[in-house]
């Protein structure tokens, strides 16, 4: 028998991949639409969006009648606007920028200057996409990111609504949709708010609640794993499995998001939004079918099936914890409540960690324990199942050092695949056992999350959306905690930059007699 390989050796990275530059589909040849971006000169249009829209152009991935505008308080022209987008993608896309990319993709940006409550602004912005439609052909297909705060929501939807730019429909020609960004709210109570203003002016199909870690690659390729491949499905129930982790660690801190942060916090973050759709696409049913609601649906079983949490539930299995300073990569860095912009006498929780169930027939018994912080050892996500363990017979009869679990690690960032953990024996004699690992790596370069998010919404595929009713359901898993945690006056639990969260949190595991996986 040969030695088993380490997960370093290059035979066991798959060689399906190159590292080439990701392919999307055509956009069918009948799709053609504007683009309006609200907050077009803002920040996340300059690093992300602008930049995901150039990729796209570079790949084929825009419809050949397509225009752009950025529509925003500051005081562009066309040209600057280009300029503007030309500095975010030089610096901030994967790919390089070229000049026959660029000649290519610039003309298709306009801007307009305006406030977001001014209806003669809106009058200038209708005018300017009349002008789009006869020159693009784009048929009077509109759709609107809101990449604004949510306090400018209900402005803008009415402001469109009262110059006539909204149609009544997703798909039949003229067309409307409209992206609002995460966060939906800042509780269950804002965040039906949100919802009612957006379905005062537009229909459910028409809205996209976009949630950018949906676009990971290997986010969408968790489906694909349980549902074409026969070996994990029959096995993904609580008979096989002991319990779940998913980690989603950052080194960095607040940064430039401290307004934001202080009052959001890791747990409305992180996950209230995303790690409660990983959970989600871990844990559901196989769905009826591909297409999107069938899909939502699925997911939104899932939270509705999570059991809820007490004030005794909350002080058992929820941890809540602060950075304060540390060392990060060697370097010493500040701690939470000395960042700029942040109280001195902060609460707000830089690190959670909780233990929760879902209350079905497959999932019966198993916990899962989701931790997300910032000024963590290093930036990795991650979904780690544990396998039950093997009989205390044959192999595994010494109790001193029982066999290691079966583990299988989904690795969403920065390295992308996964890994199975099983027991093999070492060559020669006497017999002896150890943990290998089986391992693959997507070496072929995916796509930004952003780019595949932005494709869906301009063909209209709302699977990696969000739909009203599973924003509502997440908020209301989450609400306890965060009432809990509003009438007590307990501080968030200290811990060093650079370490992987309070003691509390590893306690809080052990006392179930498992451990947080190292990453």
């Amino acid at each position: 028998m040969n030695k088993p390989n380490s997960s370093s050796d290059p035979a066991h990275v798959a060689r399906n991949g190159q590292s080439l530059a990701p392919k999307h589909m055509p956009v069918p040849k009948d799709v053609a639409c504007v683009l309006v971006i609200f907050g077009g000169a803002g920040d996340l249009s300059h690093k992300k969006l602008l930049p995901a829209l150039y990729n796209l152009s570079l790949q084929k991935g825009l419809p050949e009648r397509f225009a752009i505008v950025g529509f925003s308080m500051e005081s562009h022209t066309d040209e600057s606007y280009r300029e503007f987008a030309r500095d975010g993608t030089s610096k901030f896309s994967p790919h390089s920028l070229t000049d026959d990319g660029w000649n290519k993709f610039a003309p298709l940006m306009r801007f307009v200057s305006g406030k977001f409550d001014d209806k003669s602004d809106y009058l200038k912005l209708k005018e300017q996409l009349a002008q789009i439609d006869r020159e693009r052909g784009t048929q009077g297909n509109y759709l609107f990111y809101f990449a604004i705060p949510p306090q400018f929501i209900d402005a803008c939807a009415a402001e469109l609504a009262e110059t006539g730019l909204i149609h009544q429909s997703a798909s039949q020609s003229p067309y409307t949709r409209v992206v609002v960004e995460k966060p939906v709210g800042h509780d269950l109570e804002s965040a039906s708010e949100i919802n009612d203003q957006l379905a005062r002016r537009f229909d459910e199909s028409q809205i996209f609640r976009i949630d950018h870690y949906l676009g990971k690659e290997t986010v969408e390729n968790l489906m694909v794993l349980r549902f074409a491949n026969s070996i994990f499905e029959p096995i993904w129930t609580s008979r096989f499995i002991d319990h779940v982790q998913i980690t989603v660690s950052e080194d960095e801190g607040v940064g430039t998001r401290a307004g934001y942060y202080d009052h959001a916090g890791a747990l409305r973050d992180m996950v209230q939004s995303h790690i409660l759709q990983v959970l989600c696409m871990i844990a559901m049913e196989p769905p009826r079918s591909t297409q999107p609601d069938a899909v939502r649906d699925a997911k939104l079983d899932v939270i509705r099936s999570l059991r809820p949490f007490d004030t005794a539930d909350v002080e058992r299995w929820v941890v809540r914890g602060q950075y304060e300073e540390g060392l990060i990569g060697g370097d010493k860095v500040k701690g939470y409540r000395a960042e700029e912009h942040i109280a001195p006498d902060s609460m707000t929780e830089t690190f959670v960690a909780l233990k929760c169930f879902i209350e079905n027939w497959r999932w019966a018994g198993v916990p899962f324990y989701l931790r997300t912080g910032k000024r963590l050892p290093r930036r990795a996500s991650e979904i780690a199942i544990y396998f039950k363990r093997v009989p205390r017979i044959l192999y595994n009869t010494r109790p001193a050092s029982p066999l290691a679990q079966n583990v299988l690690s989904i690795r969403i960032q920065p390295d992308e695949g996964l890994s199975l953990n099983i027991i093999s024996k070492l060559p020669g004699s006497p017999l002896r056992l150890a943990p290998v690992n089986v391992d693959f790596r997507n070496v072929t370069s995916s796509p930004e999350a952003y780019e595949t998010l932005l494709r869906d919404f301009i063909i209209g595929d709302q699977t990696l959306f969000m739909r009203r009713d599973t924003v509502e359901a997440a908020w209301y898993f989450v609400q306890n905690i965060l009432d809990v945690w509003s009438d007590s006056l307990t501080s968030p639990f200290p811990y060093s930059a650079g370490s992987w969260g309070p003691t509390e949190a590893a306690v809080m595991i052990a006392q179930d007699h498992r451990a947080w996986r190292t990453l």
